[in-house]
């Protein structure tokens, strides 16, 4: 868990750093915007030969084509650097925890039939100890489950059930665990956009008041930037719900998994009992 939180922290320093960058491109932008208007009024009051500008309106260049990349940087910066960020670091932490989650299950998931088959094997030829090896040796829950049973061999078949039942419903919450930050993330990436929304709005609204009128220049900035935070909050809410949603099925899996292999430990168990 220390290396999967120093990955995050780190992805979090790299996306502040790039959420800075563009915010510094913003103003940038707006500076050179307002040296390029004061440029244009320098040279308005020169004078111009009316030919010559009606052969350049004539003549327009088609617009240069943006990269995704390019697009995605001026969306970004569209819809309020502040906001838009609030809802990439939902989508970093939520798909750390996500790919966190993924690793641990897919480390978690062993050949069952084959274990089993290994620990019968093994509990033929030196008894417990033997397979009590078997179970040492090999990773997942499944085989910390059977190791905690066996264990309590000595014990009967009753303690052995009751160990096996116990551990399992450990090993469940280990399976579980994190996905009440995935599911915060879930939430938390729609309602930052649903709150950029509102600013937005509140910013049209003093836009409105301003002017004393109402046009669609006063009101399209708020609304624009309303509208991106939005989309943002919603896509990212479906990708951690797609994530979250295919974990729980790996996890409903291993799950049902650990109870069908715990009831043929069982008549292992039982089967060795009567020799």
């Amino acid at each position: 868990m220390k290396k999967i939180f120093a990955m995050m922290t780190i992805v979090a320093f790299l996306a502040f750093g790039m959420t800075t960058n563009v915010m510094a491109q913003e103003e940038a932008a707006a500076v050179s915007n307002t040296e390029a208007v004061s440029e244009d009024a320098a040279q308005v009051a020169e004078p111009v030969n009316t030919e010559i500008v009606e052969e350049a309106s004539v003549v327009e260049e088609a617009p240069a084509e943006q990269s995704i990349h390019q697009a995605l940087k001026t969306k970004f910066i569209e819809g309020d650097a502040k906001f838009m960020s609030l809802v990439v670091f939902c989508l970093i932490f939520g798909l750390a925890f996500c790919i966190e989650r993924i690793i641990y299950i897919n480390l978690s998931s062993v050949n069952t039939k084959k274990l089993l088959a290994s620990i019968d094997e093994a509990w033929n030829k030196g008894g417990v100890d033997a397979a009590l090896e078997v179970c040492r040796n090999t990773r997942g829950p499944v085989a910390s489950i059977f190791y905690q049973g066996l264990s309590r061999y000595s014990e009967g078949v009753d303690v052995v059930e009751k160990s096996v039942a116990s551990y399992g419903s450990v090993q469940l919450g280990l399976l579980e665990k994190n996905l009440s930050w995935i599911s915060l993330f879930i939430a938390l990436a729609p309602m930052f956009g649903f709150m950029g929304t509102v600013i937005g709005m509140i910013q049209a609204f003093d836009k409105i008041q301003q002017a004393g009128d109402i046009s669609a220049t006063v009101v399209a900035g708020g609304i624009k930037v309303a509208l991106l935070t939005t989309v943002l909050g919603l896509i990212v809410g479906i990708i951690l719900q797609i994530f979250y949603n295919y974990i729980l099925t790996r996890i409903e899996a291993v799950v049902n998994d650990m109870e069908d292999s715990s009831i043929s430990l069982l008549d292992i168990v039982v089967k060795h009992s009567k020799k």
